[in-house]
């Protein structure tokens, strides 16, 4: 009687890419990926650290969840996140002592992810006297995706000096610290973004705007690629270039006003690439953040950064019903009612922005869960309150489980004034890169960690 013997395939390269005329895109994770050794027990899936910085703070009472534990109930400014209650960590009464210095903003955004007090200097001598804990995780996994990390922002760098308080207002537009001298350049442009990513090559001169679409110059191998896999990877292959090519759509885009199309009534000269920085502040962040999203889902990148604003941002948040303001002047509320209902909405929808993020994340599929499940995606400001511009009791907020290593789903009521850097001791624990002590630690934060 004849043997049959099952042939088992080459699994793909977790590095594979589709090519096509110059251009290069990463791929999502597949089942194909996935080693045959491994086939029948859990493989190690890769772990990814966000981070959100909003600058000015919040309204305190209006953040705070009711209940402790997983007997919680979300407050006002929180309550975009209902859905994902579950996958929520959100820790009450830490504090970063380093930042609480004279100055009211600087300090705090650049000491947020340090726990370091910086230098006063007016800009000759940067120094934040640490290394941002981003930057300590990004440094365990070098060599292990193409970008060691990614670090995203809305606003151009600040420059010149805040004459109120001394310093230079490049601290307060950099979270992500390299070195205790090195702050990280942040790109702001969607476009740029989008490109480095996905290791797009610069069009040639004479190819029209939709030539110069990546995803049309990677469909051929894409459709290869596809006769390849199997029906759940045919799936996540396709609803992958569909988020790409919305993207691309988005992008190209960007730089219009608002209700208008486009034709060139003129040749252009290719070395004037257009700015793809969206009209709007609100279209601006989503494609940002779905910037993120897609470094996390090709797994370009493990680690991200992204800040809303830089300190003392005072961007206008009057498209938003019952804002008419910009935002650091409505943080210096006064305890004015009416202040305090604008400056909570403001926090809101930055939490709502948040929640969009952990949706897409939530979207991507990845072995028997997502790529949320194998995320922490921090949110948070380094400061309570933008009119006593406190450094206690930060609003903060972790989501995603990080593979089962965090205990998700409760409100963590700390003693009040826990030093912040024990929570990132047990952040970096969780993520796979662990640390005995970070900046003014006193050990990992109790209840963080789960026992996998």
């Amino acid at each position: 009687r004849p043997m049959l013997i099952q042939i088992q395939p080459t699994p793909l390269s977790r590095r594979t890419l589709l090519r096509g005329a110059g251009a290069a895109l990463a791929l999502p994770w597949l089942e194909a990926m996935t080693p045959l050794k491994a086939a029948s027990t859990h493989e190690k899936r890769p772990r990814r650290l966000g981070v959100l910085f909003m600058p000015n703070g919040v309204r305190q009472d209006a953040w705070t969840p009711q209940g402790t534990g997983s007997d919680f109930t979300l407050s006002e400014t929180l309550s975009p996140l209902e859905e994902f209650k579950k996958q929520l960590l959100i820790p009450t009464h830490l504090w970063n002592q380093a930042s609480n210095v004279g100055d009211g903003h600087y300090v705090k955004t650049s000491g947020f992810l340090t726990c370091q007090t910086i230098s006063k200097s007016l800009g000759f001598d940067l120094n934040s006297n640490g290394i941002s804990m981003d930057q300590i995780a990004a440094n365990g996994l070098k060599g292990q995706t193409p970008l060691s990390s990614l670090e995203l922002a809305i606003s151009p760098v600040s420059i010149g000096v805040d004459t109120n308080v001394g310093y230079t207002r490049v601290y307060g537009s950099h979270i992500a610290w390299s070195r205790p001298t090195r702050p990280l350049a942040r790109e702001i442009n969607p476009r740029l973004a989008f490109e480095r990513l996905l290791r797009v090559t610069q069009p040639s001169e004479g190819q029209n705007a939709r030539d110069r679409l990546l995803l049309d110059r990677v469909l051929g191998d894409a459709r290869e690629l596809k006769k390849k896999l199997g029906a759940g990877d045919q799936s996540r292959v396709d609803d992958y270039l569909e988020s790409v090519r919305s993207l691309e759509k988005r992008i190209e885009q960007a730089s219009l006003p608002e209700g208008r199309s486009w034709q060139p009534a003129a040749d252009m000269d290719p070395m004037e690439k257009p700015a793809g920085i969206p009209q709007t502040h609100a279209e601006h962040v989503r494609l940002m953040l779905d910037m993120m999203a897609l470094a996390f889902q090709t797994d370009s990148t493990r680690v991200c950064t992204f800040m809303f604003g830089n300190a003392v941002s005072n961007t206008n948040f009057s498209f938003l019903d019952g804002v008419s303001g910009g935002h650091h002047s409505l943080s210096h509320h006064e305890n004015k009612e009416e202040n305090l209902v604008q400056y909570q909405k403001i926090a809101q929808w930055h939490v709502a922005q948040y929640g969009y993020l952990l949706g897409r994340l939530s979207e991507m599929k990845e072995g028997e869960g997502s790529v949320l499940d194998h995320s922490m995606i921090l949110f948070g400001s380094g400061l309570r309150d933008g009119n006593s511009h406190s450094p206690r009791n930060l609003p903060l907020v972790i989501a995603g489980r990080a593979g089962g290593r965090l205990q998700t789903g409760q409100h963590l009521v700390c003693e009040p004034n826990t030093p912040l850097s024990n929570l990132y001791v047990s952040l970096l624990s969780a993520f796979g890169t662990p640390v005995d002590r970070f900046a003014d630690s006193t050990g990992p934060l109790p209840g963080v960690r789960s026992g996998v």
